[in-house]
Order: C-alpha cells, then structure tokens, then sequence
C-alpha cells in the first residue's frame, strides 16, 4: 500500500512536470527543471530496486512518455545565453546574438564642406581662398549596421566568433554599400579574421557624434593572426600580430613580401590604465623596398566615477592608415624611389557623465607632417564639443560642433566649421 501511493506520488509529480511551458523562461527555470528529471529518474529506479515485483498503480501509467516529452521540451527550450541580451540555441551550448542600430545624421557646414566624405576628412579640407560654395546641409542613414556573435564554451575556454556590417564606405563613389567591419574567430589567446588593428587604441579614443572621429590616431581595419596572452589578475595584456600590408590607397602598399608586424602591452589599474605599442610596415616600388616603423602610447585616468581623462600620442613612418591623417609615402614615377613622411598624432580627450541619461565629451586631435607629398598637410587640427541625451532606453540623441584647421606647405589655411545632429535606435 504505501508503495502504490509512492509510485502515485511519483506520477503526480511526472504530470506537473510535463504541464510546463514549452519555453523555460530563464536560465533558472531550465536548470531546476533538468535537476528534476533527475530526481525523478533517481526515485523511480529506487522504486524498482525496491520491488521489482509490484505492479504499477493504474493512475502511474504513461509517466515513462511524461518523462520523455519532458526531456525533448528541456531540449528545444530558448534561455539566457552566455553572451549580455543574447540566447542559447536549441539544443546546444552555443550562445548568440544579433545587434546593431539605426542611425542618422543631419549635418550642416558653416564653412566650404570637404570633397571626398560625408564626415570629417580634414586632409582634403578646401583652402579658404578657394572661393567654393559655403553653408551646405546633408543628411544620411549609411553608418547604421548591424551584427552577430556567439560564444561556445570549451575545456579550454570560449569559442567566439564575430560578424559586423554596416552601409557607409569612405568617398563619395561608394554611398549606401554593404560594407564588412568585422569577421573573426577568437579561441584560447589566438584571433583569425578582420577587426580593428593591433597598432590602434580603441580604449582610449575619444566619442564623437562624427563617424571618422578625430585626425591624430591610428584608425584602421586589418585582417591578421594575433595572438594575447592576459593575465586578469595583475591586469595586464602582451599582444602579437601578423596584419595585411596593404592600406586602403595601395600604391607602396599592394605588393610586399613582408605582412605588417606589431606588438603591444597593456595594464590596467584601480585608476585607469596605459598601453605601448611598435609596429614595423614595408613598402615596395619597382625599384625599392622600403622599411618603416611606428610607435605609440595611450592611456586613461579616472578623476571620479563620472569624469575620465584620455590620450594617446603616435608616431609612424610612411603608414596612411596606421595614423589618421598622415601624408604616408610618395614614390617617384620615374625612379621608383620611396620618400617616407614621419607623422606625428595627438588626441586628448575628457569624458563627463551628468546623469544616467546625459553625458557629454570635449576632444582635441592633432597631425604634424614633416615632408611635403601629393598631399602636402604640414599640421591638421581639430577640436569636437558635444552632449549625448538618452532620453528612453535604447534610443540615443546626439549634438556635435567640430572646428579643424588645415594648413599646408604652401603655406594656406583650410578651416572647418560645421554642426552634426545624430539619432540612434539600438538594438
């Protein structure tokens, strides 16, 4: 008798259970729902041990089926991946995610506008004297994207993979173009695919409502193996990579031999943190093959909780895409040799956080050539003033003023003035 009323508790219990929803809600609901198969599983085997003769109470019938559908319900069920907003599959321990936004801008030039790009290219910034038309509005959606990532653990860590779009290519030949940013894979230190350059730091780049951002820093898309090893604990990071030569003008850049080289180190503190970087490059012509190095430091320091300094100085030696606005290399058409430019880059930058809702950041960036070349900019600055207001979650509005100023060998002055009016939708 108390046996049937355990094997009927039991039951009872396998009925609840496959009563469930399809779908766990969270990673909670998932788990305690596989730790209840297995309780029950465990209990109905003691059962059996324990009277391997008894009949099963009529009321049990069909909880060996429950189990069954429990079980593939468990399988198929959609919870909280490993990756922030993402998922993990059906039936596997891969998690994923899918992001991007939708994004516009509204922008208006007080001065002549430059030639050759939607946003701030102030290389090509028109002289003053040039007598070109002034006062010009434009408007553009290109810069929204959208993109992918997963995350799979293994034993010796995750598996992550990367894949970013968006529609916006440099000039004004390439408009409303899929464009890619970033693919690659990531496992246990090593990195194989395209993403922001080793040379480059990210972390201590100012926000600007501007797509380029500011001139002065390393601002390239490399495809490369690199490899980092970090130690989290005393917080610091040693990077290595092999990147593709070539930069986005070709020219010197489109037959070497030699891939670009670079190392770095990072480490963090309590109050901010600093990087170092070298690169080695190689151009070729006809005649020559040409060898050039770059340097690099950065870093950020944390006044309060709501206000950041940060700044990075660069120097590279015939690179156009390792310093953003670098007159690079120049090769004689008729003698093939190479005349390197050695470019110096500053950006400085402050950051301040006024509330959850509003934050604002005032910027400085600066470029000084030494050699004159096809494009003979002997200093470029810019300064970049503006306040970003989330007024729900998600959606983002955005008010820029940018000055720069261009002057060149010559010598003539250039100078920008202009008003960029952003709005966000993230996702």
């Amino acid at each position: 008798m108390m046996l049937n009323k355990t094997v009927i508790g039991a039951a009872v219990a396998a009925a609840c259970l496959g009563a469930l929803p399809a779908q766990a809600q969270t990673a909670k609901d998932f788990e305690e729902m596989r730790a209840e198969i297995k309780r029950l599983r465990a209990e109905v085997d003691a059962l059996k041990k324990a009277a391997p003769a008894a009949a099963p109470a009529a009321d049990a019938s069909g909880w060996g089926d429950r189990i069954e559908q429990l079980e593939i319900k468990s399988k198929d069920a959609v919870v909280l991946g490993d990756i922030g907003g993402g998922f993990r599959l059906p039936g596997s321990e891969t998690s994923v995610r899918f992001y991007g936004y939708a994004e516009a801008h509204a922008i208006h030039d007080l001065k002549q506008p430059g030639p050759s790009d939607t946003f701030t290219d102030l290389m090509f910034q028109p002289l003053d004297n040039s007598g070109g038309q002034k006062g010009k509005t434009k408007f553009t959606a290109q810069t929204s994207r959208f993109g992918f990532e997963s995350s799979t653990p293994t034993a010796a860590g995750t598996f992550n993979t990367k894949l970013e779009m968006d529609f916006y290519s440099y000039g004004a030949g390439n408009r409303n173009r899929l464009r890619l940013r970033h693919a690659y894979g990531e496992y246990s230190g090593w990195l194989i695919g395209q993403t922001w350059s080793t040379f480059m730091d990210v972390d201590d780049l100012p926000e600007t409502v501007d797509f380029n951002g500011p001139i002065g820093a390393p601002f390239s898309r490399r495809t490369m193996v690199r490899y980092t090893y970090a130690d989290a604990k005393e917080g610091y990071k040693l990077t290595f990579a092999v990147e593709d030569p070539e930069d986005q003008f070709g020219g010197g850049s489109a037959n070497e031999k030699l891939p670009q080289l670079v190392a770095r180190v990072d480490k963090s503190f309590d109050w901010g943190a600093l990087n170092a970087r070298v690169l080695v490059h190689e151009k070729r012509s006809f005649a020559e093959a040409k060898r050039g190095y770059g340097v690099g430091i950065g870093g950020s320091y944390k006044i309060t909780d709501k206000d950041l300094l940060m700044g990075q100085y660069t120097r590279v030696d015939g690179d156009i895409d390792q310093l953003y606005g670098s007159n690079g290399y120049a090769i004689d058409a008729t003698t093939g040799a190479i005349t390197f430019d050695k470019n110096q880059g500053l950006v400085i930058g402050y950051a301040k956080t006024f509330s959850d809702q509003l934050r604002g950041t005032v910027s400085y960036g600066m470029n000084r050539g030494k050699t004159a070349q096809a494009v003979d900019n002997r200093t470029l600055k810019q300064v970049f003033l503006n306040v970003i207001y989330s007024p729900i979650k998600n959606v983002e509005l955005g008010a820029e003023y940018i000055w720069g100023e261009r002057k060149t060998f010559t010598p003539e002055t250039g100078t920008m003035s202009r008003f960029d009016l952003m709005g966000r939708y993230s996702f």
